[in-house]
């Protein structure tokens, strides 16, 4: 009965509320520039992409037009934490340099979830969910909206939204649609559940992006992936598919799973005859940090390049008092190895090396006092103990980066809270640490493991060797790349 409600409900929607095209809207525009004064800077991030004001989280959009790169993100611009979804916005010509622009979405009836973007004749096309609240059980539904944009900048809602109303089994769960081209047909994968509370990812395709036919379930949790599958997004590297998506609800099992909600992947072949998914390597997690949720990716140049959320859902967030809350990771190329997934920065980033403030031996027990912004690549002998402490000049928050030889694993220690993962290096024995005013990526080797945590220090930083060995370490001041 509540599916037919809804139903019914969208047909006299699609018929009677026409989209109105809106523009820039000025008014909000000059309240973020006023309230952007009021910030607090003190973990304000110097080279990820944070909200000007207000809250963030998932990244949208994330693609390549006219000649640069543009991500959108969720954004509350009125508090700093989560409200009605609107989508800010911001560009960069090659993934380190970023441009604050219009917010690019606001909500009407609808708030403006989570969703991607193409290319399509000349166009730059959003495609995002639209939420509306509704007053009978489930009391929300979820359909699947569309903006145009010509310059990238200004964007048109579909005067015929929704174009996808309701999920097949109408499910009111239905969001975070992924849109690719391949062939005649664009192509769309959904993050959905099932009736009894399993995750699954739904796929469809369109000749237009107007009209869908839904298409098949391409992958379905079978009781122990969690209860809803967020933000999936599927694409091809080296003849072999990828299914990445945001499982909500997985227990954790030993080492892993330790995050309230996880993301990774699972690797198989496609076939565009049958439509179906078939895996051949288990979901494995693609970051084992802290703070690391709702990945999309985009290709250009033939890189997949991925960001995240730098942050996760029903944790503190520090900088919030500050007016502000929830960041971007950096950008990663990924590469299939084997069976799986790497993760290295985009190689744009060694571009905001300023300065080389440290090249040599640092010794057991030394101190080092660092900027707000820092590189470090970290050589030691892995047959023993690793163990470097990070913290701020004047206390604060603590994080140890750890190596045990006995059990070959890297362990993150944020202050009694544990994430940690066996390694086997590839090839480079190194670690490649990106500091920032509160935040912590480590790297190591050529991307086997990575683990993205917040920080929050009191002053800058200050970096203790605490291993039994000296290591080597070359560290650089790095420079801002994103607005004030």
């Amino acid at each position: 009965m509540a599916f037919l409600k809804i139903l019914v409900f969208l047909c006299l929607f699609a018929t009677v509320h026409l989209r109105v095209p809106k523009r820039i809207n000025n008014e909000l525009e000059a309240y973020i520039e006023e309230k952007k004064a009021e910030i607090n800077p003190r973990y304000k991030l110097h080279y990820h992409v944070t909200p000007p004001v207000g809250w963030m989280n998932d990244p949208n959009g994330f693609s390549f037009f006219n000649g640069e790169y543009h991500v959108f993100y969720q954004f509350y611009p009125y508090d700093s934490q989560w409200g009605p979804m609107h989508w800010g916005h911001a560009s960069s010509p090659d993934l380190v340099n970023w441009e604050q622009l219009p917010t690019a979405l606001v909500p009407d009836e609808e708030m403006c979830f989570s969703g991607s973007a193409i290319v399509k004749d000349d166009q730059l096309v959003l495609m995002y969910t639209g939420r509306v609240n509704t007053e009978v059980d489930p009391f929300f539904y979820e359909s699947q909206y569309l903006a145009f944009s010509d310059d990238g900048i200004n964007f048109e809602k579909y005067e015929g939204n929704p174009v996808l109303p309701v999920a097949l089994d109408g499910s009111p769960d239905f969001r975070d649609p992924k849109v690719w081209k391949h062939g005649d047909y664009w192509y769309v994968v959904i993050g959905s559940k099932t009736p009894d509370n399993r995750g699954r990812v739904l796929l469809y395709r369109s000749p237009d992006l107007i009209s869908w036919e839904f298409l098949n379930v391409l992958g379905e949790s079978t009781g122990n992936m969690g209860y809803m599958w967020e933000c999936p997004d599927f694409f091809e590297i080296n003849g072999r598919h990828i299914l990445l998506m945001s499982p909500q609800g997985m227990e954790p099992v030993g080492d892993r799973y330790k995050n309230l909600h996880q993301t990774g992947y699972i690797i198989g072949t496609f076939d565009y005859e049958t439509f179906e998914f078939v895996p051949e390597v288990d979901f494995q997690e693609i970051d084992f940090g802290h703070d690391f949720y709702a990945t999309q990716t985009t290709e250009n140049d033939g890189k997949r390049i991925l960001i995240a959320w730098f942050g996760m859902w029903e944790t503190p967030f520090p900088e919030a008092v500050d007016g502000w809350a929830g960041a971007m990771t950096i950008f990663r190329e990924l590469v299939l190895h084997n069976d799986r997934l790497l993760m290295k920065p985009v190689d744009a980033m060694t571009s905001l090396r300023e300065e080389t403030v440290w090249d040599g031996k640092f010794e057991e027990g030394e101190k080092i006092s660092f900027d707000k912004t820092l590189e470090l690549i970290v050589t030691s002998d892995l047959n023993q103990k690793i163990n470097i402490q990070i913290t701020g000049s004047n206390g604060g928050d603590q994080i140890l980066l750890q190596w045990d030889p006995d059990v070959r694993k890297v362990v993150v220690d944020r202050d009694g809270d544990i994430r940690q993962v066996e390694w086997s290096p590839i090839d480079s024995k190194s670690w490649r640490i990106f500091l920032d005013a509160s935040s912590m990526e480590l790297f190591c080797g050529e991307g086997e493991v990575v683990f993205s945590s917040r920080i929050f220090p009191n002053g800058e930083w200050l970096v203790t060797n605490l291993s039994p060995q000296s290591v080597d370490v070359v560290a650089y001041k790095l420079r801002r790349s994103v607005p004030e």
